[in-house]
């Protein structure tokens, strides 16, 4: 059984523990001290050892060969297939290692064929893939010209099933492209800012329930963008070790001196804000001109969920500041659909900085950063993202709107949250399915993320692909994007899928096993 850790109000334990323990010696719930009102439990297993073992020989093998097959392609023996510089460039500096690619031309090209699928459909709970096969070994692939019906679709982050070709939003959507045309091709500071962009600003901050709040073209920007406006030289941002990559170039960017605490580890994070209270900034000594905590809501690739009302205590007791990433949490966490503030019942004026995107649980794109009034007005000045970039395009905006207001009932109807509902049910579903049938998950019971351990190389490209033999698509991950011997699967639940989907893919995941795929 994997590991089942209730982490309660005075609990402080590091979750990344991992102890193979049974459940019962394991599960416990202590609701005292304040933080929680529910319990908070997530699951994790230490990677046996003999699958460590077994793992690591499977990348030592892979490595050899690799090896072996450069040898063979640099005597031209192999075809090589690989970007090169040419041979009149030979004597300039390298504009790239060649030993930089030795992952990817030799392990990575095994496999590539589970990733870059084009889809020709709405991702929906079920979608339509373009069937295309390789004769050079994942080098370049070809279009048969098939397409592949209905394949159930775990790989989306079409939370609440608002990704969709039909409906209320897709109407709204249509009528306003009709209205205002597709592309603004000028900024808002320019003559991009449309009534749209206004009204979406206001829902916004009103769904959040904050004073202000500004929309960007892209999620990834208003990450990498923001920080840097945020924070500069002389500050301090303490980041979780798995924060996205957006997080980590933003926090690059910014000038500032960054410092990672574990993931999740209230003991690390608070140690670390000790440390910078009492010392100051290094040589000088002086105090930081501000500390920023930066964290997610939900974590992609663990389907963990952040323990906020521990860190808004921390921030409070050591006057931090907080920035929090709810890109996958936003509409899929909550009673009402609010997110992880939502969630644990927390006041959304203890977070200092909210960010999210809409191009998960809303099925549109860009992102927002909402909070105080004079942060947000200091960001349409100062902020990359904001003076340069062009205006998010006004179908888009609708759907964002259309689909806002029916998470919050403004609609008249009760589809959103009888979709936050459902998506919650299903979720709890599926994972109690996956962990009777033996399978080892990871994450927070409540996640709709949920990523399922396969752990040895060769079973990344397998499993990819037996379950699209089995009309399902899944996302499969190994390293770099996590350690390398914790590959996994990852399932990502919608409240478009039906018990019978969730069902049907139960039953093939067993079938797979008793198979030994």
């Amino acid at each position: 059984m994997p590991q089942q850790v209730i982490l309660s109000n005075n609990c402080t334990n590091n979750i990344q523990t991992r102890i193979h323990k049974h459940r019962s010696q394991t599960e416990r719930s202590s609701n005292h001290g304040g933080f929680y009102n529910r319990p908070f439990l997530e699951s994790y297993e230490e990677t046996p050892m003999l699958v460590a073992v077994l793992t690591y020989m499977g990348y030592g093998v892979l490595t050899v060969f690799g090896y072996l097959r450069d040898f063979l392609r640099h005597w031209k023996i192999e075809k090589c297939h690989i970007a090169r510089e040419r041979e009149e460039q030979k004597d300039f500096v390298p504009l790239y290692q060649d030993f930089e690619n030795f992952y990817t031309r030799n392990l990575y090209m095994r496999i590539r064929d589970n990733w870059n699928r084009p889809i020709c459909s709405v991702p929906g709970a079920k979608m339509d893939l373009m069937e295309r096969v390789s004769h050079d070994y994942n080098w370049t692939f070809e279009h048969t010209g098939r397409v592949v019906k209905d394949v159930i679709n775990l790989g989306s982050y079409n939370y609440l099933g608002f990704a969709e070709n039909t409906g209320v939003c897709a109407d709204a959507a249509a009528e306003v492209a009709m209205t205002y045309g597709v592309g603004l091709a000028s900024t808002r500071q320019e003559i991009g800012n449309l009534d749209k962009h206004e009204e979406m600003e206001k829902l916004v901050a009103e769904f959040l329930g904050v004073e202000s709040a500004m929309v960007f073209g892209m999620g990834f920007a208003t990450n990498s963008m923001n920080i840097p406006a945020l924070s500069g030289k002389g500050c301090l941002i303490l980041s979780d070790e798995l924060n996205h990559a957006s997080l980590v170039l933003g926090a690059r960017l910014s000038c500032s001196t960054v410092r990672v605490f574990k993931h999740n580890n209230m003991q690390s994070l608070e140690k670390l804000l000790r440390e910078a209270i009492v010392h100051g900034q290094p040589r000088t000594h002086r105090p930081w001109k501000k500390i920023l905590i930066v964290v997610e809501g939900i974590y992609s690739m663990e389907g963990s969920i952040v323990r906020l009302p521990e860190i808004v205590a921390l921030k409070k007791r050591y006057r931090a500041y907080l920035y929090l990433d709810e890109a996958h949490s936003i509409g899929a966490l909550g009673r009402r659909g609010r997110g992880v503030v939502d969630y644990f019942g927390l006041d959304p004026g203890d977070v200092d900085v909210l960010m999210g995107t809409f191009t998960k649980s809303f099925g549109a794109a860009g992102g927002y950063i909402a909070g105080r009034k004079e942060l947000i007005d200091f960001l349409r000045s100062n902020s990359h993202s904001a003076v340069y970039a062009t205006s998010m395009s006004p179908p888009v905006v609708e759907q964002i709107i259309t689909s806002m207001k029916c998470i919050m009932g403004e609609d008249g109807t009760t589809i959103g949250s009888d979709r936050v509902r459902q998506l919650e049910e299903n979720t709890v579903y599926f994972r109690k399915k996956l962990r009777e049938m033996g399978f080892i998950i990871y994450g927070n019971n409540d996640s709709p993320v949920v990523p399922m351990m396969l752990y040895m190389p060769a079973k990344i490209g397998a499993f990819g692909r037996e379950m699209l033999k089995r009309n399902i698509g899944v996302v499969v991950v190994g390293f770099p994007a996590t350690p390398i011997i914790e590959s996994r699967a990852r399932f990502c639940i919608s409240a478009a899928h039906s018990k019978d989907m969730l069902d049907r893919v139960s039953l093939f995941l067993i079938r797979i096993d008793l198979d030994g795929s």
